[in-house]
Formats: C-alpha cells, sequence, structure tokens
C-alpha cells in the first residue's frame, strides 16, 4: 500500500511540474497537432535520418542511396547560387483578327457601344493596355553569362531581367528559343558567375534523391526533395507549341510550382540532371508530379542556340507509335517492346535509308528503344547531316541500318537564324505557289501558310492553315523572301495587315497584329 501510494504521489507532482512549466513558458497559447491526410491524429517522428552517417566536411559522402539522403546541404548550398530569378515583360499588342471582323458577338445585338455601356469607357480596359509581366527561373551555364530557362517563361517579352542569387540584376539579350523542347538560352554581361556542372541524365535511376530549386511564387532560392519517379515521360504539353516537340520528361515528385519553370533539376552530388517545366496539377499548383527536361537534350539545344541561333533538328520522316502487346498481337508480332512504323514521308531520311512500314524500331545507336519518346529524345540530340544507327525488327529478325538525317526542309543544310526568325515570331511556315496553284486562286501572287505553330498569328489573329497571303500593308507578296523581308522592314509598334484568300471562298480576308 505504502509503494502503491508513493507511486501515485510522484506521478501527481509530475503532472503538476510539468503543468507549471507548461504556463510559464506561454507554450499553452497554441496547440498544435499532427494529422494524417484524412484528419486523424498520429504521431510523427522524424525518418530516414542517420546523424552519425554526415561527414565532417559534409561531403556527398555522407548519402547513401540505400537508405536515404542523410543531408541535401551540399547540393543545396552547391545549387542556389546558380539558380536566378527570371521576370519577362510583354508590352500591349493591339489585336484584330477574324478576317477584320470584331471578335465580339453581342456587338450584333448591342452595336458599338456594347463593351461602354456594361464595361464603361475603353471598354473596362481602363485608358490604354496594360503590360504583361510573368515570372519564372533560370540556370546559369557559363561564367561570363548564359543562361537557359523555358521558353514558355520568357515568350512573347520584350524585356527580361534577370536577377542573381546576390541581388544583382541584369537585363537579358535573348539568344534563341526551341519550342519543341519548351527551352530558351539568354545571355547577360557577367564574368565568374556560378555555373551548375552538368549531369549525363541517361545515368539518372528510377528512385534516385533529387533536389528542385527556383522561385515559386516568387519565393526566391527554394528547394524541394524527392525521386526520380519515371524516365521517358510524355505528357502532351508541348504539342500547341510545336507540330513536333519532343517529350521525354524525367518525372520527379519534388514540389514543383508556379515560378519554378526554368529552374534546375539536380542530383545528389549537385550536378545539373534537368530544367523543370511542368506539373500535373488539377489545380494549377502542386499536386503530386512534376517534369523537367533531361539535360542532354538541353546541352544539345543549348549548343545549337549559341552557334546558329536556331536548333539544328534531324528527322527521321516517320510516324511512328508504342508497340504494345495488343498492337502486337494485332499485327501478329513476337515481341510486345518497341516503336511501329505507321508509314514514311516520301522524301524523309528513313525511306532513302530502307526503313519499311511495318518495321519495329528497337535500338538506336545501341541503346534500347521501349517509347516513342525514348525515340524523339534519342534522335533529338543528332544534327542534319548525322548518321544514326537504327535497329529495326523485320520478319522476326534484327537488322541495324545506317541513317543520315535530314532537317524539316528535306536537306542537310544548316538553318540560320536570319532565316528563321520573323517566321518562327509569327509562328508559321510558308511555301510558294506554283503557276497552275496561283491560276486555281484566280490571283498573280502569293503564298500559302503550310502550317502554324504558338506564335503571334496564332495568338492575335485567328488565321487559319491554308490561308494564301497575297499582300502586306497593301504592298503585293510573290515569295517567303519578300514577305520575310517586309515584316522586319516593320517599325516598332507599327500595325502590319496581312491580306488573302481562302481555297474555295470568293472573300478577301485580312488580318491586323502588332509585332
Amino acid at each position: 500500500m505504502k509503494r502503491t501510494f508513493q507511486l501515485v504521489l510522484a506521478a501527481v507532482l509530475g503532472s503538476v511540474i510539468t503543468i507549471t512549466a507548461f504556463q510559464m513558458t506561454g507554450l499553452n497559447q497554441k496547440t498544435v497537432i499532427f494529422q494524417d491526410a484524412d484528419g486523424k491524429t498520429s504521431p510523427a517522428a522524424l525518418s530516414n535520418y542517420d546523424p552519425t552517417a554526415t561527414t565532417p566536411n559534409n561531403s556527398v559522402s555522407a548519402l547513401d542511396s540505400r537508405f536515404g539522403p542523410a543531408d541535401f546541404t551540399y547540393a543545396a548550398e552547391k545549387t542556389t547560387p546558380a539558380v536566378v530569378h527570371i521576370k519577362s515583360t510583354q508590352r500591349a499588342r493591339t489585336v484584330r483578327g477574324n478576317g477584320g471582323q470584331d471578335m465580339n458577338p453581342f456587338k450584333d445585338f448591342f452595336g458599338d457601344g456594347f463593351d461602354e455601356f456594361f464595361f464603361g469607357p475603353n471598354g473596362g480596359r481602363g485608358g490604354q493596355p496594360q503590360p504583361r509581366v510573368g515570372t519564372g527561373s533560370g540556370v546559369i551555364i557559363t561564367k561570363d553569362g548564359y543562361i537557359v530557362t523555358n521558353n514558355h517563361v520568357i515568350e512573347g517579352a520584350d524585356e527580361i531581367e534577370v536577377t542573381l542569387h546576390d541581388n544583382h540584376k541584369y537585363i537579358a539579350e535573348l539568344v534563341g528559343t526551341d519550342p519543341s523542347t519548351d527551352i530558351a538560352l539568354l545571355k547577360v554581361e557577367g564574368s565568374g558567375l556560378p555555373v551548375l556542372e552538368l549531369a549525363n541524365s541517361d545515368d539518372a535511376k528510377v528512385g534516385e534523391w533529387v533536389l528542385a530549386v527556383g522561385n515559386p511564387f516568387n519565393l526566391s532560392s527554394t528547394v524541394t526533395a524527392g525521386i526520380v519517379s519515371a524516365k521517358g515521360r510524355s505528357i502532351n504539353i508541348l504539342r500547341e507549341k510545336s507540330k513536333t516537340p519532343i517529350e521525354s520528361f524525367i518525372q520527379t515528385d519534388a514540389a514543383v510550382n508556379p515560378g519554378n519553370s526554368g529552374g534546375a533539376l539536380v542530383n545528389a552530388e549537385g550536378k545539373l540532371l534537368g530544367i523543370n517545366t511542368a506539373i500535373a496539377t488539377p489545380t494549377g499548383t502542386y499536386a503530386g508530379y512534376s517534369f523537367a527536361v533531361p539535360v542532354n537534350i538541353v546541352h544539345k539545344v543549348v549548343d545549337d542556340l549559341r552557334e546558329h541561333g536556331v536548333v539544328q533538328r534531324g528527322f527521321l520522316g516517320i510516324i511512328i507509335r508504342d508497340l504494345d502487346g495488343t498492337l502486337a498481337k494485332e499485327l501478329g508480332l513476337n515481341l510486345t517492346q518497341g516503336v511501329y512504323v505507321d508509314s514514311l514521308a516520301a522524301d524523309g531520311s528513313a525511306i532513302s535509308a530502307g526503313i519499311k512500314k511495318g518495321d519495329v524500331v528497337v535500338k538506336i545507336d545501341g541503346g534500347t528503344v521501349n517509347s516513342v519518346p525514348e525515340l524523339q529524345e534519342m534522335v533529338g540530340r543528332h544534327r542534319p547531316g548525322d548518321v544514326v544507327n537504327i535497329t529495326v525488327s523485320r520478319n522476326g529478325r534484327e537488322k541495324t541500318i545506317p541513317v543520315t538525317l535530314k532537317n524539316r526542309e528535306g536537306n542537310t543544310k544548316v538553318v540560320t537564324k536570319e532565316s528563321t526568325a520573323v517566321l518562327e515570331k509569327l509562328g508559321v511556315e510558308l511555301e510558294e505557289l506554283n503557276s497552275d496553284d496561283l491560276s486555281k486562286l484566280g490571283i498573280s501572287s502569293g503564298i500559302r501558310v503550310r502550317d502554324l505553330d504558338n506564335g503571334i498569328l496564332r495568338k492575335l489573329t485567328d488565321i487559319r492553315e491554308g490561308f494564301v497571303i497575297t499582300e502586306v500593308n497593301q504592298q503585293p507578296v510573290g515569295s517567303v523572301k519578300q514577305f520575310q523581308k517586309m515584316i522586319e522592314n516593320t517599325r516598332e509598334g507599327e500595325l502590319i495587315t496581312i491580306g488573302g484568300v481562302y481555297n474555295g471562298s470568293k472573300s478577301v480576308y485580312y488580318y491586323t497584329f502588332q509585332m
């Protein structure tokens, strides 16, 4: 009995001391409860941390992939100085389209006073149109100031401001862009800048630890951690930007949010694995997965932009689809992985080399190909004129075929920035017409819109593919080169009006925009 009384007394005294200390420190001002996602309370503990694993100099040897990271400070300290904040400003532009007609359908009922009646003077636009400002991240890759970011971060920008980790600000020059990979290259006038060493993204392993570094929601130098969740992932996000996108993303579960775009994805050694580009989300903010362009693709794109100002893209000239069990059974094939050749371009690289419809591409230069994104990435690392060894399975046997890649125009010539800059900005591919085409349309000269990518024409007008441009600012157009020169010679801020016809229509359509 005496023993029991002593235990009870000790317990009471312990409780009194604890409550008194709690009140004296003022910690009873707020209650903190750890909860599971479903709202149930649960105990909390630090996991995957071994204090004995760290080394005195905090080097990368403190990381052991078998048990998880002991410390990310080494990679974070190495990376953050080389990641910059980017602000892109786009001046307001005049928008007119729909063949010169007003885009507001309600004006047919309410007349020209509709905007002013419902939205006030200037249609609710508050006087002069306001510039658009966007923010993102970038990675310094050379000590003299070359910076890689996403194309969508600086797309359409008239001014690009770069803020370094030490708060130095620069106005950046746009060296070039590649919408097919969503990569852009900037240049600032600097020296001795911090840079990131490039990793080999082919060596990245599913399950390895990575860091995402950037400026989400304008919060500078933010670091998040995760693992590589998958490789060679396509999410069909670049198809609006390019007709021939390369999507072979590194997928991670490191938290990435708006503002992280263009920032660094690095491995545990602080080496650049990729450029953070996209997130899978129903809300616009991080919801579990993010995606980065592999650095091996980034490296090739950057080299092209530095040397030529435009990417030198090699094409196989084939229409392809993933091979799976269902397709293999349908076609009577004895393999279930690879890329099936559905059809070939008449003047493409593949058909010239001997690749046939029905072949299954299983390797490129000895590297295994299991999916369309993998094939696109492997080919995307090469330039026109390069020879790639394509291994195909044909009638149950493998055959390796050397293929000389061609550019989009069907040759191996170098494409220059001067020859594409205006058309890229407009987002248009043009082709010249022969005398029969002109005769059928009843016109003496003109050029046809063969293809529309993301650019000024798509954004600011409703022009359609197939439109035949016959004039620019009331001056006749007879060739693509002439069209380019006429646009280049337009003064900054001047409105440009292109006129022309559609096949099968007798009407003349006009589209007005501002470069």
